[in-house]
C-alpha cells in the first residue's frame, strides 16, 4: 500500500484528536465486587435468573457479581436498597414485574421509591406463571378447580411468593374472571409456599414456571394452566388459561437489571453490552429454556437497550396499575 505525505500528515494530525476523544469517554470497569440484589428468597425464579446471569457476567466484567437476597414486601425491600445505593455501578438490582410495576399501584403512598429512582440496564428474561394444586385436590383442570371453589366459597387458599408479585395478581385475576372466593396466603418466597402446598396445608398455588417446574414434572404438584398466550414448550401438555376458558387471566413475569438513578452512563452501557453478549450465547438460553423461560426479545437477538427497557417498564406500570384497580387487590391480601 502506498501512502502520500499528505495522508501521513493527516493521520498524524488525527491521532491526537482521536486520543483526546477516547480519553474523554473512558470505558467503565468495576473496581470491586458488584452486589446484585435479589428481592426474594433463594431458589425462587428471581434468584435462579440472577444466578444464571451472575457467573458469566463476573467473568466478562473481571469482578465477582455477588448475589444478595433481600426479601420482603413483594420485592420492595431489595429494590429500595438499590434505589438508595451509591450510583457508581457496584450495586444493581434484578428488577421484577412486582417491584418494577405492580407494586406502585398496590402499595400507593407506602411505596418507598418511585420509578424515576432507577436507571434501566437491560431486560433479561420473561417467564410464564403456572397455576397448580396439591395432588390431593379434586381438580384436574382449571374449570374443575373453579367449580370446586364455587362450591366452597372462602374455604380454599391460594398461595403466592408475596403480596404484589405477578403470582399474587394472577390469583386476583383468576378470582375476578371466575367469580370465585379464594383466600390469598402470601409467603416470603416461592420455596416456603411450595412446601406448604406439597404438605397439603394450602390447596392452590401460583408460581413462576422456572422455580416450580421440577415439582410439576415429578408429580409433587399438579399443573392446571400456564398464564401466557401460548403453551410453554417446557410443559406442552398443560393448557393456557385462555384454552381453559379464562382468557383474562394472562400474566407474564419478567426479570431485568437496573441500577440507581444517576448511575454513570458508561457503567450502564458496559453492563448492558456484557448482558447482551451473554444473552446471545445459546448455552445460556438452553438453561433458561429448560426452566420455561422466554427470550427477552424487545430487540432482535434478545435483551434490550436501556432506553427500550425503560419504555417497557413505563408500559408495564400502566398495564398493572389498571389490573390492580380492576381486581381491587390490596397489600392486606
Amino acid at each position: 500500500m502506498r501512502f502520500t505525505r499528505r495522508a501521513v500528515l493527516a493521520t498524524g494530525l488525527a491521532a491526537p484528536g482521536l486520543a483526546l476523544a477516547q480519553a474523554a469517554t473512558p470505558a467503565w470497569a468495576p473496581t470491586r465486587p458488584i452486589r446484585l440484589i435479589v428481592g426474594f428468597t433463594p431458589a425462587g425464579t428471581t434468584d435462579i435468573a440472577a444466578r444464571i446471569l451472575a457467573e458469566p457476567l463476573s467473568q466478562r466484567l473481571g469482578q465477582q457479581v455477588v448475589i444478595e437476597n433481600r426479601p420482603g414486601a413483594g420485592g420492595n425491600v431489595g429494590a429500595d436498597v438499590v434505589a438508595k445505593a451509591e450510583p457508581d455501578g457496584h450495586t444493581i438490582l434484578m428488577k421484577t414485574v412486582s417491584s418494577g410495576a405492580i407494586n406502585y399501584q398496590l402499595y400507593g403512598a407506602r411505596m418507598p421509591y418511585k420509578p424515576e429512582d432507577f436507571s434501566g440496564i437491560s431486560l433479561v428474561v420473561r417467564v410464564p406463571n403456572a397455576i397448580f394444586v396439591n395432588p390431593g385436590v379434586r381438580a384436574n383442570t382449571l374449570a374443575e378447580l373453579v367449580a370446586l371453589a364455587r362450591a366452597n366459597p372462602g374455604r380454599m387458599n391460594i398461595g403466592s411468593s408475596g403480596v404484589g408479585t405477578s403470582l399474587h395478581m394472577t390469583g386476583e385475576l383468576l378470582k375476578l374472571a371466575a367469580g370465585i372466593d379464594l383466600t390469598h396466603v402470601p409467603f416470603r418466597g416461592a420455596g416456603p409456599m411450595m412446601q406448604e402446598i406439597i404438605a397439603g396445608r394450602i390447596e392452590v398455588g401460583v408460581d413462576n414456571l422456572p422455580s416450580v417446574i421440577g415439582h410439576l414434572r415429578e408429580g409433587r404438584l399438579r399443573p392446571l394452566a400456564v398464564t401466557t398466550a401460548t403453551r410453554s414448550p417446557s410443559l406442552p401438555d398443560v393448557p393456557t388459561t385462555a384454552e381453559a376458558g379464562f382468557p383474562a387471566v394472562e400474566a407474564t413475569a419478567w426479570f431485568g437489571l437496573a441500577g440507581p438513578s444517576r448511575m454513570p452512563r458508561a457503567a450502564i452501557n458496559r453492563i448492558n453490552a456484557e448482558v447482551e453478549a451473554i444473552l446471545a450465547d445459546p448455552a445460556i438460553w438452553r438453561r433458561f429454556d429448560d426452566l420455561g423461560g422466554m427470550r427477552a426479545d424487545l430487540v432482535p437477538g434478545g435483551g434490550s437497550t436501556p432506553e427500550t427497557f425503560d419504555s417497557f417498564i413505563r408500559a408495564e406500570v400502566a398495564k398493572w396499575s389498571e389490573a390492580v384497580r380492576r381486581s381491587g387487590a390490596s397489600v392486606e391480601g
